[in-house]
């Protein structure tokens, strides 16, 4: 199998660039050697973990399963299991510290800072609830608008995500909707109330191939539109050629890789990489990486004919006497 540096060439571009951009400002998200202990077993689970996310940046962390990737997010949300917690390091949000943060404090940064969105959104939903509401209640909450002008909002946000009649969706139960509808709705209600950080973690693994590529483009778009930063959470690698500006590879809590997306996915230090990347080139990442060829010119169409004119039948052939079902009349006589 070709590895990825042989497909592609040193000037070729991946995900969405802003190219020469001015600075973006100070961080809306900065992880310091972050460290997450489990107090139950006393094992350490991920060995300091650093990244910088500013306006309008997309960081992908990649990594097989178990490998620190949603535990190191889950920290960034305040959301730790009981047993597990921040044992070294710092996580800064917008400037502030998240260990001097109360409980009234992270409820008020939810949402509003900070927002994600999860693997299977049916289960972040309330399935006796139908979706509208449930969007226009945190439009309510956060934004302190009427019931009124919160519905009239969470319409807005389901048409910004795309789906189709979002007056229908607005008034339908959660089994009502597929996957992917689903998964947009989670989206519309992740950034009601207009947060500077969204975590996208594995939000597109359950769909099939074509959904997964317009939830992607959703996030582009939302991330272009409005400035807003994107932690990207995915084993899969053809997601973050996609869309990520900048790239960490975690393998048993560890980041064995960090760079720009393009220079990691180009030439790859660790072992552990170009095994991720030998591994999926098969299911689609090379397509981010090789221009496609133009298609061959075909042969040229001859002349149409006329209106009403019967095709051309081609050159005459004698005909075989053995088919011949009028007889000579000569033969008759």
């Amino acid at each position: 199998m070709a590895t990825l540096s042989q497909n592609l060439s040193p000037g070729d571009t991946l995900g969405h660039r802003t190219g020469d951009a001015p600075d973006p400002g100070p961080p809306v998200l900065s992880l310091r050697d972050v460290r997450i202990g489990d107090q139950v077993s006393g094992r350490e689970i991920v060995h300091g973990v650093s990244f910088t996310l500013t306006p309008g940046k997309v960081v992908g962390i990649v990594g097989e399963s178990g490998s620190g990737k949603t535990i190191t997010c889950r920290a960034a949300l305040g959301i730790l299991p009981a047993h597990f917690e921040v044992t070294g390091g710092s996580i800064e949000i917008h400037g502030t510290d998240i260990a001097q943060l109360s409980a009234a404090e992270w409820t008020a940064l939810h949402g509003v800072t900070i927002s994600a969105v999860f693997q299977d959104p049916a289960s972040y939903l309330n399935p006796s609830i139908r979706v509208g509401p449930q969007v226009a209640e945190v439009v309510r909450v956060k934004k302190r608008l009427t019931r009124r002008a919160a519905r009239r909002r969470a319409v807005e946000l389901l048409r910004a995500v795309h789906l189709r009649e979002p007056e229908l969706v607005y008034g339908q139960y959660p089994h009502e909707l597929s996957g992917g509808m689903l998964q947009r709705v989670l989206i519309a209600a992740a950034i009601a109330a207009g947060p500077r950080v969204l975590i996208a973690d594995e939000a597109t693994t359950a769909l099939d191939v074509t959904v997964q590529a317009e939830i992607l483009d959703l996030l582009a778009d939302l991330r272009e539109q409005s400035g807003m930063a994107l932690v990207v959470v995915s084993h899969d690698l053809a997601v973050v050629a996609q869309l990520c500006d900048e790239v960490l590879v975690m393998r048993q809590g560890d980041v064995v890789e960090h760079g720009p997306t393009r220079t990691v996915l180009h030439d790859p230090r660790h072992e552990y990489t170009r095994l991720l990347i030998a591994e999926h080139e098969q299911y689609g990442l090379e397509r981010f990486l090789d221009p496609k060829p133009a298609p061959e010119p075909g042969p040229e169409p001859g002349p149409k004919p006329e209106p009403g004119s019967k095709p051309d039948p081609g050159p005459k052939s004698d005909p075989d006497p053995a088919l011949d079902l009028d007889p000579d009349p000569k033969e008759e006589a």
